[in-house]
């Protein structure tokens, strides 16, 4: 069986009863959150009704999504990924390109690289968007919890530097803060972490380039956001920010082919559902040089990163 028919197999979402021995995962990535990593999306609790819900009825998921994504803050970070629990290796996929353009990327292979894990008992582990020759593991082996899978990377349909997990239990889908999915939406239950991480209800819902200071509605319709510009025009970069709390900090970058382009930090003052805030510069008298422009948007809470987004503008 193919890696992508055994995902395809165990790819249903269904409501499952309290679980008997459950699982216990430990942390899969060497990184620490709120310092070097942070939990991007959880697994969409509400996937048939075409809105997201992570697992505290909050909004740090997208629709149908079937994993937790653990993000990087720096696409040069050599991080590693970590068996959660002991298991055998059942399938692997490598040789997929590290590529944010997403390059002969199908639903097939959307994973990119991975490692596909059973733990017995019913138990699977799916680990994705490794790095292109970073697997050390091959099918059949037997690895320990907290043993090297492979490194996070940017294989398969992602734009940024993070792994997916996902978890299954006799083929249905299992979210790991809420393992029970027939209790209500924030509903306090036994997770299956050794050691539960923390939830932070806010978010950035997007971060994008455009050439003027947008509106919230030109930011949450997408019409601000460009995927080009000219050496001529302003290079502004946004971040559209979620149940952010009064002293929360928004740090808008850029940089391009010379280097830094500017550093923003914004503290936001006023708790609030929604709000965007953006910064940027005019272009020097020769225009910007032409190349690909990466910006950042950096939520932190007393030093602790909550969120981050990356962005891209090329400048031809």
């Amino acid at each position: 069986m193919t890696l992508s028919k055994a995902l395809a197999l165990a790819g249903a979402f269904l409501p499952l009863p309290a679980l008997a021995q459950p699982i216990v995962l430990d942390w899969p990535v060497d990184c620490v959150l709120g310092t070097t990593c942070y939990i991007e999306d959880y697994v969409d609790t509400d996937p048939a009704h075409g809105r997201q819900s992570d697992y505290a009825c909050g909004i740090k998921s997208r629709d149908g999504h079937k994993g937790t994504d653990i993000a990087l803050l720096s696409f040069e970070t050599q991080t590693t990924v970590r068996a959660a629990a002991n298991a055998v290796v059942l399938r692997v996929r490598d040789g997929m390109v590290d590529d944010p353009k997403m390059p002969n990327v199908t639903d097939d292979n959307a994973c990119g690289n991975a490692v596909f894990l059973d733990h017995g008992q019913g138990w699977r582990t799916l680990y994705c968007h490794l790095k292109q020759g970073s697997l050390s593991v091959v099918p059949g082996d037997t690895v320990t919890a907290g043993d090297p899978l492979g490194q996070i990377g940017l294989s398969g349909k992602t734009t940024h530097p993070h792994l997916h997990l996902s978890v299954y239990h006799n083929g249905a889908l299992v979210d790991p803060f809420r393992p029970n999915a027939t209790a209500s939406c924030g509903e306090e239950q036994e997770m299956l972490w050794a050691e539960p991480p923390a939830y932070d209800r806010a978010s950035l819902i997007t971060a994008g380039f455009t050439d003027a200071i947008p509106s919230l509605p030109q930011v949450t319709t997408g019409k601000a956001r460009r995927h080009t510009l000219r050496p001529d025009q302003p290079i502004v970069l946004y971040g559209h920010a979620g149940h952010a709390e009064h002293g929360d900090v928004l740090t808008l970058s850029a940089a391009g082919p010379d280097g830094e382009v500017f550093q923003r930090k914004i503290l936001l003052k006023h708790p609030q559902v929604s709000q965007m805030q953006a910064f940027g510069r005019k272009p020097p008298a020769a225009g910007w040089p032409k190349g690909t422009y990466t910006g950042r948007a950096i939520l932190t809470r007393n030093a602790r990163v909550i969120a981050h987004r990356f962005a891209e503008v090329t400048i031809d």
